[in-house]
């Protein structure tokens, strides 16, 4: 068996690594988008560093962009084996990759507009073409091939894998492959005990290999419990000065989670009774996938059920669809919550948000997740004083808080904890999805607890395992 690191190496998105077996067979475990930069990630999402059509599988972990949101660029570039994955996450990609293209084609036609317009006075006339189109995104949807929680999948004669809950977001699953006589765990993204919604990961099996993810591998969560303390008190002190809260949230996983927590704080009037928008066709339609696959819930969010709830629904809350309802919000007066996909501002309707309400400290911006470097939601949580959004600069004068307790990642203790029963036996840790600074503090944390060798791969780099 040998692995060659394509993606997530040194870096926290574009999850892609590249198993190719003695038999000859080659799989992808995930075929994620790279996000930084605008041309550097246009670049490397377009070109492959092997022929796609020499690929057999892809073994996906879970939706999120980062891990899934390349698929349809392998599919146009000949790509035409199975994907094989949850049945939760094969709903949330129906949807979820039909938005990327939708995103890409859009925001392609406003940047070339802009261009347009500036070429007259002779600024950058380049045409910007989208990754990937939403012909590409249908084309890539009959490929999914749906594998139950827990299930052992035959993929080739004596290639197999079985998944097990991650406890990151609905479906997400890490899991063990087998072939040429070893054993490869792979971690997908690593969920943190208690999180809202989701249940908790579940630990693997002993391996010889493991990749993992080290996106919080230097540092340690704030307890759960002061997420909602956090929350009330953002919302509540924004409310009393007249502002927005701007909330940029991955529209899966996160959006849920947010909604479910003011619910319970509405509920319990620790927060003004002021309107809660949810901007993000994205988001509702992976509102309705996760009240599809209510076998996915923790036991809080099952309580929701028993009694008779929406979790995802209440009162004060509206979801906006239609893009005529959305920039209506511009136009608002007075406390509101508007929650808006993308989650690390890289594209979507929270750049549209982001601009009508950054330079205005009534306002607060909360970064409920982790930011890439480059992206636009590092340069805000960074603070930076000026910012550009579709190209313009902008004064950052709101205010900027940050809710990392909601995170989907586990943070160091956790990694080390949910890597324990791998360990009898592991030859060798394989450090991913995570910037060098994480990566090197988790991996002296690992070989401190357990003495085991520890890499963090470059991009293109190979390693034979026996």
């Amino acid at each position: 068996m040998k692995i060659t690191f394509w993606g997530a190496a040194r870096t926290v998105t574009g999850s892609m690594h590249h198993v190719e077996f003695a038999g000859g067979k080659r799989i992808l475990l995930d075929c994620g988008l790279y996000q930084g930069r605008r041309q550097e990630a246009f670049e490397r999402n377009s070109q492959f560093p092997f022929p796609p059509s020499s690929i057999d599988a892809v073994v996906l972990s879970h939706a999120h962009i980062d891990h899934s949101g390349n698929l349809p660029t392998l599919v146009r570039n000949n790509f035409n084996g199975p994907i094989y994955t949850t049945p939760a996450t094969v709903d949330l990609c129906l949807a979820m990759l039909a938005d990327s293209a939708y995103l890409q084609e859009k925001d392609a036609e406003f940047v070339n507009k802009r261009r347009a317009n500036r070429k007259a006075a002779g600024g950058d006339d380049r045409i910007v073409m989208p990754l990937y189109s939403m012909a590409d995104a249908e084309r890539t949807f009959p490929m999914f091939q749906a594998v139950s929680l827990g299930e052992q999948r035959q993929i080739a004669d004596g290639i197999s894998y079985k998944t097990y809950d991650a406890g990151h977001m609905l479906g997400a699953t890490s899991m063990v492959l087998e072939g040429d006589g070893v054993r490869l765990a792979f971690s997908g993204d690593v969920g943190r005990p208690g999180l809202p919604i989701i249940r908790d990961p579940q630990p693997l099996p002993p391996a010889d290999y493991l990749i993992m993810e080290s996106t919080y591998g230097d540092r340690f969560h704030k307890p759960l419990g002061n997420a909602a303390e956090f929350l009330a008190e953002v919302v509540s002190r924004t409310a009393a000065r007249g502002g927005k809260i701007i909330v940029p949230a991955f529209a899966v996983g996160r959006t849920q989670q947010i909604v479910l927590l003011l619910h319970q704080l509405m509920d319990a009037n620790r927060i003004p009774s002021i309107p809660i928008f949810v901007d993000s066709p994205l988001a509702l339609n992976a509102t309705e996938v996760f009240r599809k696959h209510p076998e996915c819930y923790d036991e809080e969010a099952r309580r929701f059920l028993t009694d008779g709830h929406d979790p995802f629904g209440f009162f004060r809350l509206t979801y906006v669809r239609d893009v005529t309802e959305s920039k209506k919000l511009n136009d608002l007066r007075g406390p509101c919550v508007i929650i808006s996909a993308s989650g690390m501002c890289e594209a979507g309707r929270i750049l549209h948000h982001l601009r009508n309400n950054i330079e205005n400290p009534r306002n607060t911006i909360l970064i409920t997740g982790f930011q890439a470097e480059n992206t636009l939601g590092r340069k805000i949580l960074e603070r930076q004083p000026e910012v550009k959004i579709f190209g313009e600069p902008m004064r950052l004068r709101a205010e900027v808080e940050h809710l990392d307790e909601l995170s989907g990642h586990a943070d160091q203790r956790e990694l080390l904890e949910w890597m324990r029963p791998i360990t009898p036996g592991l030859k060798r840790v394989f450090l991913v999805h995570g910037e060098p600074r994480q990566g090197e503090a988790l991996a002296r944390a690992i070989k401190s607890a357990y003495g085991i060798e520890t890499i963090l791969p470059s991009r293109g780099e190979s390693v034979t395992l026996g």
